[in-house]
Parts: structure tokens; C-alpha cells; sequence
């Protein structure tokens, strides 16, 4: 007897969904299981988790950060770029800062706590710290001294031309000193918190200032990976920290340099990609070879 034409396509729909379900609910899932237990690959889908003295430290694929309780850095060891992955590395909470080129003026309240600095003044800020850390000169372009986005509000007589009116440093909070005192002859106020310079007519004007084109600290010190999870510095980052870390450790800068020369990564493949130095795996060799007193 044959099947009623309306049953007849439902039927098809559950065999195929039988099919795959065992294809690629079972099969598949199962063999890449298979797969990861081959030698040579077991490690790797483990995680690559690094162990010392039978307990896991770490993963050789996720980076971690190398600070103390309240955040600051700890001298002796290389720091890693920052993270957005939650707290930092945060593994369950993968992601970036979402804050593209065009964030650069903060949003200031009464309470600085509660203030929202824009991708430019964390940059800023961060090459600060950067600077003052490893004894560089941590200036950059568009940035005040104070590790702030350098940007004014500009306001014009007639909107967009004209004479300047009114300037506003819109990234310092009053009473802060303005970065520069005047504007095309207009004396420039710090900005008042709660005011929205930009939606008040006020043209957003980023100041180079008086920074190096080239900033001594490398941009990866400063800008956060797309994951928040990246283990690796460039080798330019790594080799600014060896002065601070042999210093703090007592070491030969020559022998650290060789440490950081053994945990670098080249191009994958050999043309993709940039270089790149695993922080990770290098500050646990750091306390092999140099153990701190």
C-alpha cells in the first residue's frame, strides 16, 4: 500500500534527520575525539597546559596576567599585552574592547571611578605606565603628559567655520590643568563633568603634541589582542622589559636576552603572521633559571 503523499515527505524528513543526527551528532564528534588522541596531538587538544611539579600552572595557548592583587606589575617578571577577556585572559569570557579608532573622547562624571575612558586615553594611559616602568619615554602622539587623550572641543561662531568661540580639553576634568593654554589665541578649559562638549556643537580636534613619531613603547604594549587571550608580546616589547627583569632578578641582561630568544615563535609557515615572544612559557623559565631570592 502506498504511503499518503502528505505522510510520505515527513517520513524523508525523519530519516534524514536519523542520518545526520548519527553522522554528525556521533560519528563525526567521536572521530575528531579519535584524532585528538593520536601522539603528537594529545597534548595540544588537552589545552597544552604547562605543569610544574605535577600541578598546572598554565596553558602554553593562553596568556595570563603577571601583577600583584591591586593590578600593578611585578617588576621581575615580563608583562603581557593587556586583555578585554573579562577580568583579563579570562577564558569563559573571550572577547575584544570593541573600541575602534574613532573613540577618543572619555565620558566623565562626578565620580571618576564611574568615568568611561575612551580607546585613546587607555592608550595613553598605558604607555604611561609602560614608560615609567621599563625607564623609556612613554609619550605618544594625541596623548597628554598626564596619560590622557590629547583632544579638544572646538567651538565656532558659525558651527563648523568662523572664528573659535570656546575650547574645551574634554579628556581632563576640572580643576586639571589643560594641556595646552590656548587655541588660536582662545584660552582652553578643562571640561566639567556631565557635559557632552560634542553634542553641543563643540568640533573634536585630537593635538599631536610633542611625542616622537616613533613611540619607544610598542603598540601591542598598549592595544589589547581580538581574543584577550594571546600569550605572545612582539619581540620589540620583549626586548624594552629585559633591562627591568634582569635588573630585578640579579641576571645577566645577555643570558635574558638568550631566555626570550628561545621563547620566540617565528611567521607561521614562514610567511604568516609577525614574530612573537610567549610570556607565558618565558617568565616560568625566568624562575627556573633565576629564581628570586
Amino acid at each position: 500500500m502506498r504511503l499518503s503523499h502528505r505522510l510520505a515527505p515527513h517520513l524523508a524528513a525523519l530519516r534524514a534527520l536519523l542520518v545526520f543526527t548519527v553522522l554528525l551528532g556521533l560519528a563525526y564528534p567521536l572521530a575528531l575525539v579519535a584524532v585528538g588522541r593520536l601522539p603528537g596531538l594529545d597534548v595540544r587538544a588537552d589545552g597544552s597546559l604547562i605543569t610544574v611539579e605535577g600541578a598546572a600552572v598554565g596553558s602554553e595557548l593562553i596568556g595570563q596576567s603577571f601583577t600583584d592583587a591591586a593590578g600593578t606589575p611585578l617588576p621581575h617578571y615580563f608583562q603581557s599585552r593587556p586583555s578585554a577577556a573579562g577580568t583579563g585572559y579570562d577564558p569563559t569570557a573571550t572577547a575584544a574592547g570593541n573600541l575602534g579608532p574613532e573613540s577618543v573622547v572619555d565620558t566623565l562624571t562626578a565620580d571618576p571611578r564611574e568615568s568611561t575612558p575612551s580607546l585613546l586615553t587607555q592608550v595613553c594611559a598605558r604607555s604611561k605606565a609602560a614608560g615609567e616602568l621599563d625607564g623609556v619615554d612613554g609619550r605618544r602622539p594625541y596623548c597628554t603628559a598626564d596619560g590622557v587623550g590629547a583632544v579638544l572641543a572646538v567651538f565656532r561662531a558659525h558651527g563648523l567655520t568662523g572664528p573659535v568661540t570656546r575650547v574645551v580639553s574634554v579628556n581632563q576634568a576640572a580643576p586639571a590643568t589643560p594641556f595646552v593654554t590656548a587655541y588660536e589665541g582662545v584660552p582652553v578649559e578643562p571640561a566639567q563633568p556631565g557635559v557632552d562638549y560634542v553634542a553641543a556643537g563643540g568640533l573634536v580636534t585630537p593635538v599631536w603634541g610633542d611625542a616622537p613619531a616613533v613611540p619607544a613603547v610598542p603598540a601591542d604594549a598598549v592595544t589589547a589582542g581580538g581574543s584577550g587571550l594571546d600569550p605572545h608580546i612582539s619581540p620589540a616589547y620583549a626586548r624594552l622589559q629585559v633591562a627591568r627583569v634582569a635588573r630585578e632578578r640579579g641576571a645577566d641582561p645577555a643570558r635574558v636576552r638568550s631566555l626570550v630568544a628561545a621563547h620566540t615563535t617565528g611567521r607561521a609557515l614562514g610567511f604568516l603572521g609577525e614574530p612573537g615572544v610567549n610570556v607565558v612559557t618565558l617568565n616560568l623559565a625566568l624562575d627556573r633559571e633565576f629564581p628570586l631570592g
